[in-house]
């Protein structure tokens, strides 16, 4: 039972750490999933809980990202920050220069 208070508690000390604030709905939320995945599965295996909540969050900021287009969107603010230099902007520096 403890196992099913690992992740959220991880994540709510990675937020304060990151964010210096503490949301006690995302919290909340990792518990809740676990509850509907036991509910809709109708097993045991904590692992396997732990492991589907995990493939789920995951599976749904993929699709955000896919939705919000974050890509295209923070492209700039990483170009920026990083120096990061695409290869559609090697092409046009070469078109260009």
């Amino acid at each position: 039972m403890y196992l099913y208070l690992v992740t959220p508690l991880l994540g709510s000390l990675k937020n304060y750490v990151k964010y210096k604030h503490f949301n006690i709905l995302v919290f909340v939320r990792t518990l809740y999933v676990y509850f509907i995945l036991h509910l809709a599965i109708q097993t045991n295996n904590t692992w396997l809980i732990l492991i589907l909540e995990r493939w789920f969050f995951f599976a749904f900021k993929i699709i955000r990202s896919i939705i919000n287009n974050d890509y295209n969107n923070k492209k700039q603010k990483y170009i920026k920050k990083y120096n990061i230099i695409y290869p559609i902007q090697e092409i046009n520096a070469n078109v260009e220069g």
